[in-house]
């Protein structure tokens, strides 16, 4: 989009115009911009640069006398020269180092307000879970006090954006607005609405890719016009680009045209959210393992890039589902909401590396960005990517919905103990690891219960820290094999898969305390203990613990029957 030229030098600013069209005795005064500002012309406008509209600083009198319509031009000395004002609104990137969008709007050396907005509508009605609510609640406060550090703050403002933007708009005098894109559907919808508001109050829009590796668009461009659907291909696409962008540094000032006074800075009303705020009752919160937060982020980051043996040799698959303390790295919520960038964690793999691989082998932590990558570019250019229902990459399969047998699995209540500590362990901190995952995933669809993949989709978006609108989607069309992998007679045990990690079932044990007191034997399959043994550990199954909602080899057999007739009906 062409961008709005600044014209202010060709005019005399300090020249004002006076018109008096009223016919009843009423004259309006207005006056043109002071010196060194010049009047918006046409709008604002954008791109991933935009336009460069501004704003017309305009002030009307109303002077009584004669019904004259005349104009007369008059030199006035300038009252107080209006500052212009640059708003950064954060949505996801929840942080300041390697952030382009926030760069692009400190270059201006105005003042600069970063906004995050807080729409009530989501605190009341979004699939957000107590463990999330406090997680951005904690990023939000680490965000202000590392803006606060700098001389500004967060400005977090409650409302609907496209109410918002408007009043802040006038209220501030904003000249420019920058944002990080968003690729997800809903986030397009709004930013457009946003977009188009801006060009209305002659706001310049600036948005900047950081949210993933590379720019979306530029992917598919490269691939003539075409959505790369494996990680092969994405990876063959991606060579052809070349290495992401280099970090952006994170500002260690601010100009001083950029700080805000102590006035505004003290103001309470753009305080952060508390968890009351967010509707979260402090009491159904279990103790935090994960803090929310850049700070956090960055630790965690360099926590494990310290160990270099164990980040050069990683293999997801050979990691432990069901280890007490996590055998990943859990950078992925922080990678969601942003506190940490996906490129910053790209360019410190590359340097534990040494260099960049000439393959980039898919178990590695390297491949894991690369897989967020490629749902994240599925996503984009996939209409009704979260649904089977008019998704061109997904297969029809036909689901039968059972309301009874997505409670029992959503609340740990299967009879599976693997499969209940999982749910269970979701439910209480917000994180299981990736391979946990797998095995409730398959057991809820094509491994056992045979319900449709979208509802266990939306149990991870209210539960998980890292529920991504994408890769959530992608991962459960995956384990589905409704898309992306077809191998669906690769079923997970919901007995021996965790059984080959965890022998001794202390994962079991500290989920579910009910069967901790069962014999490492019968700790997976406590309906086959004897009675007396029930009694002895305390535990009557089918009393204290449900009995097993399903034969799993019987529905194994029948749901590989109905996949195969599925993928025949589909070829």
């Amino acid at each position: 989009m062409a961008k709005v030229r600044e014209d202010s030098k060709k005019r005399d600013s300090s020249r004002f115009t006076f018109c008096s069209p009223s016919a009843r005795g009423t004259s309006h005064v207005t006056l043109r911009a002071p010196s060194g500002t010049a009047p918006r012309k046409g709008g604002g406008g954008r791109g991933r640069e935009g336009g460069d509209g501004r704003r017309r600083n305009s002030l009307t009198q109303t002077r009584r006398g004669g019904g004259r319509k005349d104009c007369i031009l008059a030199r006035l000395v300038p009252r107080a020269r209006l500052s212009m004002t640059t708003i950064h609104w954060f949505r996801k990137g929840l942080r300041l180092h390697d952030n382009p969008a926030l760069v692009a709007a400190i270059d201006e050396n105005k003042e600069l307000r970063p906004v995050f907005v807080l729409d009530p509508w989501f605190v009341r009605e979004s699939r957000t879970g107590v463990n999330r609510w406090r997680f951005l609640a904690q990023t939000l406060v680490d965000l202000d006090t590392s803006l606060k550090q700098l001389g500004s703050r967060l400005f977090v403002v409650r409302g609907k954006p496209e109410e918002v933007f408007p009043k802040l708009f006038k209220e501030w005098n904003v000249e420019k607005m920058t944002w990080e894109v968003d690729t997800e559907p809903y986030a397009r919808t709004r930013d457009e609405k946003i977009e188009k508001l801006s060009k209305e109050h002659g706001v310049k829009v600036v948005c900047k890719v950081g949210h993933t590796l590379y720019d979306t668009e530029k992917v598919i461009r490269t691939n003539l016009g075409k959505t790369p659907l494996t990680f092969q291909g994405l990876e063959g696409v991606l060579k052809k680009i070349g290495l992401p962008p280099k970090v952006v540094d994170r500002p260690t000032s601010l100009p001083e045209g950029c700080k805000i006074s102590s006035e505004v800075a003290s103001d309470p009303k753009y305080d952060p959210p508390t968890l009351k705020d967010l509707g979260v009752v402090e009491s159904d919160l279990e103790p935090c393992l994960y803090p929310g937060g850049e700070t956090e982020a960055l630790k965690r980051l360099e926590k494990y890039m310290e160990r270099k043996s164990w980040v050069r040799s990683f293999e997801k698959p050979k990691t432990i589902p069901n280890s007490l303390q996590p055998s990943t790295t859990v950078l992925s919520p922080y990678l969601k909401f942003g506190c940490l960038s996906c490129r910053t964690m790209y360019y410190r793999l590359l340097e534990v590396y040494g260099s960049k691989p000439s393959q980039i082998a898919q178990e590695s932590l390297l491949g894991q960005l690369t897989f967020r990558e490629m749902f994240y570019t599925v996503g984009a250019t996939t209409a009704n990517f979260d649904q089977m229902e008019g998704n061109a990459i997904c297969r029809q399969i036909p689901w039968k919905r059972d309301e009874k047998m997505l409670e029992a699995w959503e609340f740990g209540k299967t009879g599976f103990p693997f499969i209940d500590a999982i749910m269970i362990q979701l439910r209480k901190e917000g994180w299981i690891h990736h391979l946990a995952r797998h095995a409730v995933a398959c057991f809820l669809t094509r491994g056992d219960l045979w319900q449709p993949w979208e509802d266990g989709m939306k149990v991870f978006e209210e539960l998980l820290l890292d529920a991504d609108w994408s890769l959530n989607a992608g991962n459960w069309m995956w384990l589905s094999a409704s898309a992306f992998f077809h191998r669906y007679f690769r079923v997970y045990s919901p007995i021996e898969f965790g059984r080959k990690t965890d022998p001794h079932g202390d994962y079991i044990r500290k989920y579910i305390p009910k069967l901790k007191k069962f014999p490492d034997n019968y700790i997976y399959e406590p309906w086959k203990a004897p009675l007396s043994v029930q009694k002895a550990a305390g535990c009557i199954i089918g009393q204290d613990y449900p009995r097993p909602i399903v034969d799993h080899q019987k529905a194994r057999e029948e749901n590989l029957k109905r996949m195969g007739q599925a993928y025949q009906a589909g070829k």
